[in-house]
């Protein structure tokens, strides 16, 4: 093994400590025969010799009879800045091609692992890292070409330091203009004097004669106005202007699921009140604790999302889906959350969430939401997902029906909390309240199970104990 990798690693490692990038080295039959020639070469044919030509080779230094075809080493820089070619990342299986965006331009230098570009795809982006230190050098695509896994990106010359660009020339010293003089007056011509010379008239012209027939008079009801000009495009004042830019291609699906839904989906929606005092006190009491033993903050997500998987549990139509023909009943619950991102609505799933407590979901929700914030969501993070919540209370949202998710069955939907008068044990009572909506296919969920599913969540949030007591 260690003649071998003598044999086939001396002439590749003599030629990076030889003093010119490029060798040109004759290739002989058999691999110690070419090692002793390469060294021989190295040693006695080395002034300026043609060892691509192998009638030029001294007949000392080898045996003309032993080579065959001529073989080419590159030397590089360390290695002699090297040009890879980096190429589109594979995609999953429901995924066959993306977009290009260019994140960077070329001559830019980029660490490794930086993001020289990004496919975006139809549920999320894939970044396409720099595998080594270097400079783009070319670009293969255009920004927003359309690239299938394979396809090359860019080019990239491999260094450790950034290379200066060429100095610019710096420009040329301007001139300062010459003062300019302001323009003068123009002149009044002076009129010739008439050529005969002479005393100048006192006495004014004869009047002009008078018309022999006195002017006809119109009366003044017969005079009418002159019609105004016919009005002009008068620009307004300001700027006003229009843009058009192109959908993304999240945009574009999620636009395509949501027709999908209205098309294909009996929708109804049903709506319930939360009072979320308990929820509060609850947070309040023990968010502190919490955090110390877990290092998360105790959000309201999680007893949404554990109310939800109890009700669904309670209520599996709500969790099945219409196949065909059939009914498709799990036994597993997959709660998909919506997070809306700068670059369009995308629906994480937490998975088994009937096998989680409270502190197990927040980890989940604080991991995918960071995911979803810096573009790092993978396909399969957001496949699947047997029923969605939707949070527009963080926005302030009071009300809304949403859209179900297809091919999901239902999709719940929280608002603001906002202190609302209510009546309790026939008193008047101030309390934080939250409208939740439930949208529903009919064609699958009846009215009866819709809103005995939703009490459900409501019973568990106001009191998470019906949760812990199976009530």
């Amino acid at each position: 093994m260690a003649l071998l990798l003598f044999q086939r690693c001396l002439p590749r490692l003599s030629s990076r400590f030889s003093t010119q990038n490029v060798k040109y080295i004759a290739t002989e039959t058999s691999q110690s025969l070419r090692v002793k020639s390469y060294i021989c070469c190295l040693s006695q044919c080395n002034k300026n010799t043609d060892l691509l030509n192998v009638d030029k080779i001294p007949k000392s230094c080898c045996n003309h009879s032993q080579f065959i075809f001529t073989r080419k080493f590159h030397v590089s820089n360390c290695y002699y800045n090297e040009v890879v070619i980096v190429n589109t990342p594979s995609f999953a299986d429901s995924i066959s091609d993306g977009d290009v965006k260019l994140e960077k331009a070329v001559g830019d230098f980029v660490k490794e692992d930086d993001v020289v570009c990004e496919i975006e795809t139809d549920k999320t982006s894939v970044p396409v890292p720099s595998p080594k230190s270097g400079i783009v050098e070319e670009y293969l695509v255009e920004d927003g070409q359309t690239v299938t896994a394979g396809t090359p990106l860019f080019k990239l010359k491999i260094t450790d330091a950034a290379v200066d660009s060429a100095p610019k020339s710096a420009p040329a010293a301007e001139t300062p203009s010459p003062t300019q003089q302001p323009p003068q007056p123009p002149k009044a011509e002076a009129v010739p004097a008439s050529s005969t010379s002479g005393p100048i008239p006192t006495t004014p012209p004869p009047a002009p004669p008078l018309p022999k027939e006195p002017i006809s008079t119109k009366p003044l009801d017969s005079i009418k106005p002159k019609s105004a000009p016919a009005s002009q495009n008068v620009p307004l004042s300001g700027s006003r202007s229009e843009t058009k830019v192109n959908m993304s291609r999240i945009r574009q699906r999620t636009a395509q699921r949501l027709k999908q839904a209205q098309n294909e989906c009996a929708m109804l929606t049903t709506f319930n009140e939360i009072d979320m005092s308990n929820i509060i006190d609850l947070r309040k009491q023990y968010k502190e604790t919490f955090l110390k033993k877990f290092g998360l903050k105790l959000g309201f997500m999680s007893a949404f999302v554990k109310a939800s998987a109890y009700a669904l549990t309670d209520q599996p139509v709500v969790n099945a889906v219409i196949d065909n023909k059939e009914i498709l009943y799990r036994d597993y619950i997959d709660i998909s959350v919506a997070v809306s991102t700068p670059k369009g609505l995308v629906v994480p799933v937490i998975r088994s969430v009937e096998k989680m407590n409270y502190a197990d979901i927040e980890k989940e929700i604080a991991s995918l939401g960071e995911k979803a914030r810096t573009g790092s969501l993978a396909i399969e993070d957001m496949e699947g997902g047997t029923f969605t919540i939707s949070n527009g209370g963080v926005f302030g949202s009071l009300f809304g029906t949403p859209i179900i998710n297809p091919p999901q069955s239902a999709i719940l939907g929280m608002h603001a909390v906002n202190d609302k008068p209510v009546a309790i044990n026939g008193k008047v009572e101030i309390r934080p309240i939250m409208v939740v909506a439930l949208t529903y296919d009919h064609r699958l969920i009846d009215g009866r199970e819709a809103v005995t599913f939703l009490k459900k969540i409501k019973s568990a949030v106001e009191d998470p104990r019906v949760i812990l007591l199976d009530l």
